[in-house]
């Protein structure tokens, strides 16, 4: 049997294994394991332990928790719908504005959270009951919010980020760097079509905003600023060359820790113990998958699928916009299906070579498959999102949460071509802040 008809079979298996409902990081390490036995015998089976542990002896890792652990204690308090409320005051006289301030306010606790399912929650919880109040559809207000939620992957600090940057030896700051102005794009298109339907539903009451004081504006800042002052200055020390992802995430999670008991009074073990357990529940799932994938990419490299692979689309007389197109459509269906940190340590590995054969940057892929990430978050069957947002206001139907993104996706897809049409998006402020 050839490589690449071995890779097809390791593939179905694979897939077939998920759709049992075996979880992630078993059915990779499974399905690793069992090709190992089959088609190196018994020989392989004493490396298994070290590979598996290998995967986790990386010091960026330690970031994972504590950028977690930050998220859930953000989360856990009102700093949701405090940054929501803030955004709203000032943009009260713009039209359609609350929606506006629904994307915007998601784009802000995107940054802080890092989390997608958790930014949909805690905007999505007074968001969207104040849209309907308003007169916003259904759809459009369910569907604004699910959506800027999927920035929570994209928006550093990212998870998602850290877990692509440590399965492609890519380095998590340029990374960082790379998704903070795609997620403003996306964030800005995201409005403009917010923009767009707030005209086309030709509801009075949409249009016409709530106007606050001055004094009412300035009086929930005190409580919003200091949260994003801890983002600000995570980012400074890691684009400054201070401290390590490890270290910056550590810091931020005691002061966002701090700052939840000082603002909220977030002080009682009970508060405490829901972002504790959460964030261990989180952190494992997430450093099981990456140990699993360590392995199944070691069974790919060494049954020499992945080379065979490489050296097959290098031979491929094809354009290389074209290769590049049906990776996307790839990743996009693997979406739909698994969760993103999933999607990328079984595939990332895989795909670095064909990219660099292709002669595609690597932090710039990084941040493309991201995006492609963030569309199965609000895509069926999987789409993480969609249940959150169903959730929240059950009276709801899914098919309008669905309806409602939809065109979301499609500001996704169209920022995915405008990065391929101008890579320096996402490059140029890496390359400017770091070096070429």
């Amino acid at each position: 049997m050839g490589e690449l008809q071995l890779g097809l079979l390791v593939a179905a298996a694979t897939i077939l294994v998920l759709l049992l409902g075996v979880p992630v990081a078993f059915a990779l390490g499974g399905v690793a394991i069992a090709f190992l036995w089959i088609f190196e015998g018994s020989r392989s089976l004493p490396f298994i332990p070290d590979i598996f542990f290998g995967g986790l002896n990386d010091f960026a890792l330690l970031s994972v928790p504590m950028f977690i652990l930050m998220g859930g204690a953000i989360a856990s308090s009102r700093a949701g719908s405090d940054l929501y409320e803030a955004i709203d005051r000032w943009m009260d006289r713009v039209p359609g504005g609350l929606l506006l301030s629904n994307i915007a306010a998601c784009g802000v606790f995107a940054a802080l959270s890092g989390s997608s399912p958790a930014t949909c929650a805690a905007i999505g919880k007074m968001g969207i009951p104040a849209m309907r109040q308003r007169g916003y559809p259904n759809d459009l207000a369910a569907g604004a919010v699910a959506a800027g939620g999927t920035l929570g992957i994209l928006i550093p600090p990212s998870v998602t980020m850290i877990v692509y940057g440590i399965a492609t030896e890519t380095s998590i700051g340029r990374l960082f760097l790379a998704g903070l102005l795609p997620g403003m794009m996306l964030t800005i298109l995201f409005m403009i079509w917010g923009v767009i339907a707030v005209r086309q539903s030709h509801r009075p009451a949409v249009l016409a905003g709530r106007h606050f004081s001055w004094a009412e504006r300035m009086k929930v800042l005190p409580r919003v600023l200091p949260f994003v002052a801890v983002i600000a200055g995570i980012l400074w020390v890691l684009y400054g060359g201070v401290a390590t992802p490890s270290e910056a995430a550590g810091i931020g999670a005691v002061l966002c820790l701090v700052l939840v008991a000082l603002i909220y009074r977030m002080v009682r073990p009970r508060d405490l113990w829901p972002v504790f357990r959460d964030t261990t529940r989180e952190s494992v799932m997430i450093l099981m998958i990456v140990a699993s994938s360590a392995l199944f990419s070691y069974m790919m490299s060494s049954l020499f699928i992945t080379q065979a692979l490489a050296m097959w689309i290098a031979e491929l007389e094809m354009n290389r916009w074209v290769l590049f197109g049906i990776i996307n459509l790839f990743l996009i269906v693997a979406g739909l299906f698994l969760p993103p940190v999933a999607v990328i340590v079984m595939t990332a590995p895989t795909l670095l070579p064909i990219i660099d054969t292709l002669g595609f940057d690597p932090v710039w892929f990084g941040v493309i498959m991201t995006i492609n990430m963030e569309i199965g978050l609000i895509t069926p069957p999987v789409g993480l999102n969609l249940y959150v947002i169903n959730a929240i206001a059950p009276d709801v139907k899914l098919k309008e949460v669905l309806r409602g993104a939809l065109p979301f996706m499609l500001c996704m897809i169209l920022g995915i071509a405008i990065l391929c049409l101008v890579p320096d998006i996402a490059l140029w402020l890496p390359n400017r802040m770091l070096g070429g």
